[in-house]
């Protein structure tokens, strides 16, 4: 897949994730002990054959910068192509369910252009999987399709729990005939992963047509406003999805990662998820460490009982300490006899010495960056 270039649309609406979400973008959302969400679409587009990617930033975006670097994780710090990170107009966060984000694809359309690869493969960052494109490419190219739209079929029960999200209606050979933007009422079963695979030049052609039209919004008013005038298909993605878009579904997702089939198929199913190298050393477990069910990342230290969680990097777990169905993210720390139970621990919270905390399986408790507890 030399012929395609990828881009990463940061313009994503996480309100309901702004517990985690103040400090940084959506896409540099911690995930799996060592991992951010971005990690999972570069190590997809990387795997898939594609070296040209760029990344239209969003909203505070110093720490992906700083995780993301040069790309060389991703074998995309090269001299020709490799990984580009394309400037914003727009300052805070994103907000809504129509980003206005078409204003810094029509300023960044100086780069589209000057790129060799005649088709371009769009994402976002919150549906984590591990996917190789090319059976995706070769749909498109079957199908003689303007636009490919990646889409995963739900369960109807799963479907009425669903929400901000774009569902999509097809004919049965897969042409997509309707497209719904955050619907209140669900109507369709196959969800978008906000995927989009479509000729270079249609792209630029579609942003500039809808920006001189007061275009706001890549989805609405580039695809979904031309549904009539453009060959739309979807292609339905049949491995494991993880759409992380509120609190909850953050959550559970990190929770099924204790499964061993989800977690084999999402970290090496279509080849590895690459992350930021750190030399630390690997978890140390002491003498009273009681640890069952869990993935411990390096340099943590662990001294009490750890159950059902997750645990990031440098976390330390004291002496009598127990934590059950949470995740602690990096440099985490609980103290001795403290108790944490269906939690989310973000950076560097520390929980001194026999604090209880205790959230629901359904609702767990949030602890945001930085807390003394």
């Amino acid at each position: 897949m030399k012929n395609m270039m990828g881009l990463i649309n940061l313009h994503e609406n996480h309100d309901s994730l702004r517990e985690i979400t103040g400090h940084r973008p959506l896409a540099a959302i911690p995930f799996a002990g060592r991992y951010r969400l971005v990690d999972f679409v570069l190590s997809n587009f990387i795997n898939s054959g594609i070296t040209n990617v760029g990344i239209l930033s969003a909203g505070n975006f110093r720490s992906l910068a700083d995780h993301i670097r040069s790309g060389k994780e991703w074998d995309l710090a090269r001299k020709r192509d490799g990984l580009f990170l394309l400037p914003s107009l727009q300052t805070g966060t994103v907000q809504g369910p129509f980003p206005h984000d078409l204003a810094d694809f029509f300023s960044n359309l100086d780069y589209i252009k000057s790129s060799r690869q005649q088709f371009v493969l769009l994402s976002g960052s919150r549906s984590v999987c591990n996917i190789n494109y090319d059976e995706a490419y070769r749909f498109h190219l079957d199908k003689n399709a303007d636009i490919t739209v990646l889409y995963k079929e739900y369960e109807e029960e799963k479907v009425k729990r669903l929400s901000g999200v774009t569902m999509l209606g097809t004919t049965d050979d897969g042409r997509v005939v309707d497209m719904e933007i955050c619907p209140v009422n669900v109507h369709s079963n196959k969800l978008s992963m906000e995927m989009y695979l479509m000729d270079r030049q249609l792209l630029i052609d579609l942003v500039d047509a809808s920006v001189s039209r007061g275009g706001t919004n890549f989805a609405r008013d580039c695809i979904m406003k031309n549904l009539e005038n453009l060959k739309v298909y979807g292609f339905p993605f049949q491995g494991y999805l993880a759409r992380i878009d509120s609190m909850q579904n953050y959550f559970e997702h990190s929770m099924r990662l204790l499964i061993p089939e989800i977690w084999q198929e999402i970290f090496f199913t279509n080849g590895s998820i690459y992350t930021k190298v750190k030399d630390e050393a690997p978890a140390k477990y002491q003498r009273d460490a009681q640890v069952k069910s869990s993935l411990v990342a390096n340099g943590s230290v662990i001294a009490g009982r750890v159950e059902n969680s997750i645990l990031f990097r440098g976390v330390k777990i004291h002496k009598d300490a127990r934590v059950t169905n949470s995740i602690i993210m990096q440099k985490g720390e609980i103290g001795p006899g403290a108790v944490i139970e269906n939690a989310i621990c973000d950076k560097d919270v520390k929980i001194t010495a026999g604090k209880k905390l205790k959230g629901e399986i359904n609702h767990p408790i949030v602890i945001e960056k930085g807390t003394v507890i």
